[in-house]
């Protein structure tokens, strides 16, 4: 295990993020995972990081502070973090983001104050957040066990074995079988993902149509000049790297106010560490108009209200149902791994995923029909007898789903 969890951190480093030599390094890390985050800095360190900058987080401290500290401070971010964020996105520094947290962290907290927390949060950091989708630094998202969570994917069984089995289920997720091949097995795994956003792009699409036994039946405008990405982005250095691991997607945006009909959640959503359960949105030219869930709502409904964009779609994103992940059969109530089990979408601000993006600004790219917010929240849609049409845009139907998987 000990040479699989140092093979792990090797690919973050080298494929995750792929340092380069003087280059600082920035991880986001939970306190609970500590050893590992010392790992991808040491494989830093090897690669020739100038740097490596340790931001630590606690779920026990971030719920205690959103129930019991001053009313007043979610309307507001401390200037250190604003200094923090935008020194190093200046200085390009590579980001790791180690995702992993109880799913249900802050079940409980009053809705209110995640909603504002997230607008002060997400009008601070507005501008950083428009450089990170536009690629000008790399950064990549993983994510290693914590006990609260292990438990929660694994009930039944004792912490030690929950632990043990959701490292398992996560190195398998990011190709770490133990041969030492990990690397090549994620360059296999783009250039297969690379073929499948060279036929969709190929098709230029103009609309594609969802239909499910679950109530899903909704069409979706894609906009002229878009394009399709698959795992492997490359930043403005012309570096390339991985923005998520694992990663099964293709993913394109939807027009702001081209779609229509009805969209239902698949399994459940972890939300602001409260879980939503079986959403249910209406959707009228591009607007959420209704959403209902049977668990969570409240908290679903404070995130839908953050602000003007966030009752819009940002992104579409096509998983087979039968990718890797899914056929686990585990439900990680993690997005970071759930939604590479499933086709999702999400609401909120949209990845600028068109062919000229690097040369467009902010307002060509809201003309052009690309959402904006300050969230961006996926959730998950995919079901095993999922149906997928494009329609070209001169008006020919195309089979692209088929029982949950693609058709070509």
């Amino acid at each position: 295990m000990q040479d699989k969890l140092i093979e792990y951190a090797k690919v973050i480093v080298s494929i995750g993020v792929n340092i380069q030599k003087g280059q600082t390094l920035v991880v986001s890390c939970p306190i609970e995972c500590a050893d590992f985050g010392r790992m991808i800095a040491e494989e830093a360190y090897n690669a020739g990081a100038r740097e490596v900058v340790m931001r630590w987080g606690d779920d026990l401290l971030t719920r205690m502070r959103f129930l019991k500290a001053d009313n007043s401070v979610f309307d507001e971010i401390a200037n250190w973090l604003k200094t923090f964020v935008y020194e190093y996105a200046d200085k390009k520094a590579a980001l790791v983001n180690i995702a992993a947290s109880d799913p249900e962290y802050l079940k409980g907290v009053d809705p209110d104050r995640l909603k504002r927390n997230a607008i002060a949060t997400g009008k601070e950091l507005k501008e950083f957040q428009n450089r990170m989708t536009r690629n000008e630094f790399p950064w990549c998202v993983v994510s290693v066990p914590t006990k609260a969570w292990a438990s929660k994917v694994f009930p039944g069984v004792s912490q030690e074995q929950a632990m043990e089995k959701l490292w398992d289920a996560i190195l398998t997720a990011v190709r770490v079988d133990g041969t030492g091949k990990a690397v090549e097995n994620w360059k296999q795994h783009v250039e297969r993902l690379h073929k499948r956003v060279g036929i969709m792009d190929g098709h230029n699409f103009a609309k594609l149509i969802f239909k499910n036994s679950l109530g899903t039946d909704l069409t979706v405008e894609i906009p002229e000049k878009h394009k399709w990405v698959g795992v492997g982005d490359k930043a403005s250095t012309g570096v390339t790297f991985l923005a998520n691991m694992p990663s099964e997607e293709i993913f394109t945006l939807p027009k702001k106010d081209g779609v229509n009909g009805v969209i239902c959640s698949s399994i459940p959503l972890a939300l602001d560490g409260t879980l939503v359960k079986d959403i249910r949105f209406t959707v009228k030219d591009g607007k959420i108009i209704e959403a209902t869930a049977s668990e969570g709502l409240e908290v679903l409904q404070k995130k839908l209200d953050v602000d003007e964009g966030a009752r819009h779609f940002g992104e579409v994103a096509l998983v087979p149902h039968s990718s890797p992940i899914s056929n686990m059969g585990i439900l990680f109530y993690n997005t970071l791994f759930d939604e590479n089990a499933s086709c999702h979408f999400a609401f909120g601000k949209a990845y600028p995923a068109f062919v000229d993006t690097d040369s467009i600004s902010d307002e060509e790219l809201k003309k052009r029909g690309a959402n904006d917010s300050f969230v961006h929240v996926d959730f998950m849609i995919g079901t095993k007898d999922m149906k997928i049409t494009g329609i070209t845009r001169d008006g020919k139907e195309v089979p692209v789903f088929i029982n949950g998987d693609f058709a070509f």
